[in-house]
């Protein structure tokens, strides 16, 4: 049989015919074509014409995949993009052969929990935070070849941030440079300076140049620290101030208050709280001035910054007006009676004059200046009397929960470990509920962060052995890593007598995650009897015995492990 063939006017006619269809198209832009598709051609009449037999829809097709060729053909070919300069050099220890590989497998497992591995398996996501930081207290740079994982490992996880790109260093903010996907590097800085835990000593600054900004000027008279500072984004900003500060305070806000009147508010509130680590009385002036700021977020700032400086000229303006309305009576009993009114003089202090809803305004006034006010000071209006006979004292007309929450406020920012152990009491009195609660019960975790880590541990240990874990989860999560012996062990026999009570374990879920974090991980021998699968008694729930078992099981493998961890990555 032989193959039809077009004859010559057959050929012509269909040539004729898409030279016509191509000569309709030509006049419609591109941004006209992908309108009428995205439209729909029932709401939009798109700027060609059908061919006979031909629907609108198709017609716009052809006309579209016509102008793609037709601009495909024409493009001219661009310069060659300049290669990028080469990576900055990380004068830092590289990582031991058995650490690097230990960060491949936690990075290549961050995301594998759950999936399809046992429940008692550890959670690498979770030791994946404490190899960053373990790695960063020794003074380790990330391999070059895991740069990229570790900024994957970033992007998705906002709190591991901060370790990643400490750890990546200057060849991690450079590779940021160079993928859109990396750019929080660039907004969040170049990590952050951390405590090391206890029994890790840091690593000494490794020897080779130096990568931090040279405060020698160049040829425009500007130290690369000065011109980073002018020039640099804002997390570069940010985290040279907070180097600056570490190394001298007053060089550091000197680079502050040359740009200060010409910074946006908020860059001007993130930057005064970066002084609240390294603050001292020399920064009085400058916070005093910022008391006068245009935005009220800087001015509160300022306000709460000065009234944790017991010295400072604010904190003597707020003690004068709590003189004036809390005073000890002859019998013995605190008097109290609340400001009148919020005046402008007070407001330039801090002073908030709205207060939120549902409070009176006179109690709101009198529990900033309470919590404005050194404590010192009540010692010495009160007689030479100490916090714990202070907090004794009955308060008169009802006011003693607003005083007392307002000392709470003040021992937190103050860091006073005497009131904040006379507001606490003892661990183990009952805890109440609501607003008849004890201004302390309300929130004794920041209470506890005001004590030394060991008398901390001690406390909340007593405090789980009185009341068990229902109310300690806050609690342990203010406590030193790794936890303190007696710290660990009340956790530990309150979850065997909720195993031998026979409840699930997933009803202490958040306790058993914070004990695979922050146990010791010597104890994971001692830990071994409880992975047994216990006798299940009548009350029990069904199945609860087994589960108990992983959980443990679970608890003494990730111990093991981040044992493990802690023997690879041995300081340099």
């Amino acid at each position: 049989m032989t193959p039809r063939t077009a004859s010559p006017a057959a050929t012509a006619t269909t040539a004729t015919t898409t030279s016509t269809a191509t000569a309709r198209a030509s006049g419609a832009s591109w941004d006209d074509l992908v309108a009428a598709a995205l439209l729909g051609t029932e709401r939009r009449t798109p700027p060609v014409t059908p061919l006979p037999g031909q629907d609108t829809a198709a017609a716009l097709l052809d006309a579209a995949a016509l102008s793609t060729v037709r601009r495909r053909a024409g493009l001219r070919p661009a310069p060659a993009r300049p290669a990028p300069a080469p990576a900055p050099p990380d004068p830092r220890p590289a990582l031991p052969s058995a650490a690097r590989h230990r960060l491949a497998m936690l990075l290549a497992g961050r995301s594998a929990a759950g999936r399809g591995s046992p429940r008692s398996a550890p959670d690498l996501a979770e030791l994946l935070p404490q190899w960053l930081a373990l790695a960063n207290h020794h003074g380790y740079r990330a391999p070059d070849a895991l740069l990229p994982a570790l900024l994957d490992a970033a992007r998705a996880r906002t709190d591991l941030r901060p370790e990643a790109l400490t750890l990546g260093g200057p060849r991690a903010l450079w590779l940021a440079r160079l993928n859109a996907e990396w750019k929080f590097a660039l907004r969040g800085g170049a990590g952050r300076a951390t405590l090391p835990p206890e029994g890790v000593v840091p690593a000494a600054p490794p020897a080779g140049p130096s990568t931090a900004p040279s405060a020698a000027p160049g040829a425009d008279g500007r130290s690369d620290a000065q011109r980073l500072w002018e020039e640099g984004l804002f997390a570069e900003r940010v985290s040279l101030l907070s180097a600056a500060r570490h190394r001298d305070p007053a060089a550091g806000l000197a680079l502050l208050s040359g740009t200060w009147a010409t910074e946006r508010a908020e860059d001007r509130l993130m930057f005064l709280d970066s002084l609240r680590d390294d603050l001292s009385p020399s920064d009085e002036p400058f916070l005093e001035q910022a008391l006068s700021d245009r935005s009220r977020n800087v001015r509160a700032t300022a306000a709460e910054l000065l009234s944790a400086l017991p010295g400072s000229l604010l904190a003597a303006r707020m003690a004068e007006r709590s003189r004036g309305c809390v005073s000890l009576t002859t019998a013995g009993r605190i008097a109290v009676e609340a400001p009148a009114e919020c005046d402008s003089a007070m407001q330039r202090d801090g002073i908030v004059p709205k207060p939120p809803s549902g409070r009176g305004e006179r109690s709101w006034w009198l529990g900033q200046l309470v919590e404005a006010t050194p404590l010192d000071r009540w010692t010495e209006w009160f007689g030479g009397l100490g916090a714990a006979e202070i907090v004794a004292l009955p308060v008169a007309d009802g006011w003693q929960a607003d005083l007392h929450a307002a000392w709470c406020r003040a021992a937190v920012r103050q860091r006073s470990a005497e009131w904040s152990r006379a507001l606490l009491g003892a661990p183990a009195l009952p805890p109440s509920s609501g607003d008849a609660a004890p201004a302390a019960w309300r929130d004794p975790a920041k209470l506890l962060s005001a004590l030394p880590p060991g008398e901390r541990a001690g406390w909340v240990a007593e405090f789980i052995a009185s009341h068990g874990l229902s109310d300690a989860f806050r609690l342990l999560g203010v406590c030193a890593v790794p936890w303190a012996e007696p710290l660990g062990r009340a956790v530990v026999d309150a979850l065997d007598i909720a195993r031998d009570a026979g409840s699930y374990p997933w009803s202490f879920s958040g306790v058993m995650g914070l004990a695979e974090r922050c146990l010791d991980p010597g104890q994971a021998d001692r830990l071994e009897v409880l992975t047994a699968i216990p006798d299940e008694g009548e009350d029990a729930a069904p199945g609860a015995g087994g589960y108990w078992s992983e959980a443990f099981q679970r608890l003494v493998g990730t111990l093991r492990l981040r044992e493990t961890i802690r023997a690879e990555l041995t300081p340099p």
